[in-house]
């Protein structure tokens, strides 16, 4: 799917949700689209995944979307995406102080 036909399913009503997919610790996302319950990978209109930078480059390409559907930020980690670095051995996953 590309942005074109993202804009269409989107005019119609047609695109549930968007995930924003962090990959390569936060390096760069993918945006995915859910239509009718089925995911969609957005494409750069000749086939090749469409690389967002960031959350903002991701806003900007999704600006001219008529009506913006409910937008989710995914990451295998919270650490990941919070400081981007991974989680170091020891250190619990809540913050909280070792014993």
């Amino acid at each position: 799917m590309n942005l074109h036909d993202l804009s269409t399913h989107a005019r119609a009503g047609h695109v549930e949700a968007l995930n924003l997919i962090s990959l390569e610790g936060g390096n760069y996302y993918l945006l995915e689209a859910r239509v009718s319950g089925q995911p969609f990978t957005l494409d750069d209109g000749h086939g090749q995944l469409l690389h967002l930078r960031s959350l903002e480059h991701a806003r900007e390409v999704l600006q001219p979307l008529p009506q913006l559907p409910p937008f989710h930020l995914v990451q295998a980690a919270v650490h990941d995406e919070m400081c981007g670095l991974p989680e170091e051995p020891g250190i619990p996953a809540e913050g909280g102080a070792k014993h």
